[in-house]
């Protein structure tokens, strides 16, 4: 059964300002905004100009226009799915998504209707006849042979089409139930399965997100507010050493800018798993500069690697990897620094079903000299960004260049998406990890499928390691 996540106001859309708000009134210009319905858990967050190049590439390639144009916000929000798929979102209404299919190692466009608001289809579409665009538009009929008028000869069985009006304006869409080839000599049947979609309204208007973090200020600084208090808080009912777990993510460095403004400088705990991004590594030594914030390194060495040799790569059901290369590192720097801390740590509840239920506050059962606290728990991935590009802060270069998560490089909880850009990325990073599954494949004697399908990240044997991280 699919986790549900609760149905929450948390995303607004100022018509005036062009920008996304996170409150019910824009601080900028007192305009009244409106709610933006994404599918929860809602985490959507800033498209960069990386996954704006990469929308616009796949809407060109498939209907012949971009879909973003240039100047307009827009914010990406996954939604659930068999690997990787992403709500895109401008002018304040959801207009499409993006949906990677690994069997083919392709991304594809799903539009909506109102995605016509910021592209004219050029290519993939059908044109109807006026007499059967009521039942079309208001009871999801399929486009059939009788009312067709055109369609476009690219066309493909499967394709994502457009279906437009006699007028050429776009009624609805759908997917091609047969060849363009075909269609033209069919008398009846199904051309067109069309797809009912919850409607948006979208509005053209260009802004930036300095037009954003105005439009929330007001919310902004509420969030500030309170997480300055729990953090207060916090540390006044535990009297222990306090640190930040940085781990050059943008949670992480939104928690430390908070704690620096709470109680001052105190030092950094890097988990080095030695699995990192050489970004990551910048980033922290930059982060440190900049706050003037000591790091305390707690490097997992080669535990990861020798522990390879015998239970081979780590999987989504089987991450034995945190436990080795993460939390036994951190425990064994802990007891050496301080004997027990107190952590401040970027976890947010959107982020996952596991994090949406749990504490604020709370142990590790395998991590028990480390009071674990997340100032920014309730908060939601956009929040996070506005109050970064707010502070300025100086936040890894992997998210401009794609990334929405940062961690190790070959992390077996992601999408099979994200390993395909990091291959593409990194190159020399994942040749060694690939040498390192050829290898384990070799002596397993698994199919070539194991590695070139990404088939080592399932292993299918349950641990209770997978809450570790």
């Amino acid at each position: 059964m699919r986790p549900s996540f609760p149905r929450r106001d948390i995303l607004w859309w100022c018509d005036s300002c062009h920008a996304p708000v996170l409150a019910r009134v824009c601080s900028h210009c007192s305009t009244r905004t409106r709610e933006v319905q994404v599918t929860p858990p809602g985490d959507a967050r800033p498209a960069f100009p990386a996954d704006v190049a990469q929308v616009n590439r796949v809407y060109s390639e498939h209907f012949g226009e971009p879909l973003i144009p240039p100047g307009h916000l827009a914010l990406l929000n996954k939604v659930p799915d068999q690997d990787r798929m992403d709500e895109i979102i401008v002018g304040g209404g959801v207009v499409g998504s993006l949906k990677y299919l690994p069997a083919e190692s392709r991304w594809e466009p799903i539009p909506r209707p109102e995605a016509s608001v910021f592209l004219k289809p050029r290519r993939k579409y059908v044109v109807v006849d006026n007499g059967a665009v009521p039942s079309i538009q208001h009871e999801g009929a399929s486009v059939l042979a009788p009312g067709l008028l055109e369609i476009e000869p690219s066309i493909s069985r499967g394709d994502e089409v457009f279906v437009l009006d006699e007028e050429r304006v776009v009624v609805a869409v759908g997917r091609a139930k047969v060849d363009a080839s075909s269609a033209v000599s069919m008398e009846r049947g199904a051309i067109v399965r069309t797809r009912r979609n919850v409607h948006s309204i979208c509005t053209r208007g260009e802004a930036t997100w300095d037009d954003a973090v105005r439009a929330s200020a007001g919310a902004l600084e509420d969030r500030e507010a309170e997480a300055l208090s729990f953090i207060r808080d916090v540390a006044a009912r535990n009297p222990l050493p306090v640190n930040v777990s940085y781990s050059g993510g943008k949670d992480s460095l939104a928690t430390l800018i908070l704690v620096k403004k709470a109680l001052g400088v105190v030092p950094l705990l890097f988990a080095d798993t030695g699995l990192e991004f050489p970004e990551t590594y910048q980033n922290v030594e930059e982060v440190s500069r900049t706050f003037e914030m000591p790091v305390i390194r707690a490097y997992g060495g080669e535990a990861f690697w020798k522990a390879f040799v015998t239970r081979g790569p780590p999987a989504v059901d089987f991450r034995w990897c945190c436990r080795t290369a993460k939390l036994q590192p951190v425990e064994k720097v802990i007891r050496e620094y301080w004997g027990e801390c107190l952590s401040f740590i970027g976890q947010r509840k959107y982020e996952s079903f596991r994090r949406m239920v749990s504490k604020r506050v709370w142990r590790n059962p395998h991590l028990r000299s480390q009071l674990s606290a997340a100032p920014i728990h309730h908060w939601t991935a956009l929040q996070v960004w506005l109050y970064l590009f707010r502070e300025q802060a100086p936040y890894n270069p992997l998210y401009k260049a794609g990334l929405d998560r940062i961690g190790c490089f070959m992390c077996p909880s992601s999408d099979v998406a994200v390993l395909r850009h990091i291959e593409k990325t990194h190159p020399d990073l994942w040749q060694g990890w690939n040498c390192r599954l050829e290898g384990w494949q070799k002596e397993e004697g698994l199919p070539d499928t194991w590695v070139g399908e990404a088939r080592w990240r399932l292993k299918g044997v349950s641990s209770e390691e997978d809450n570790n991280c």
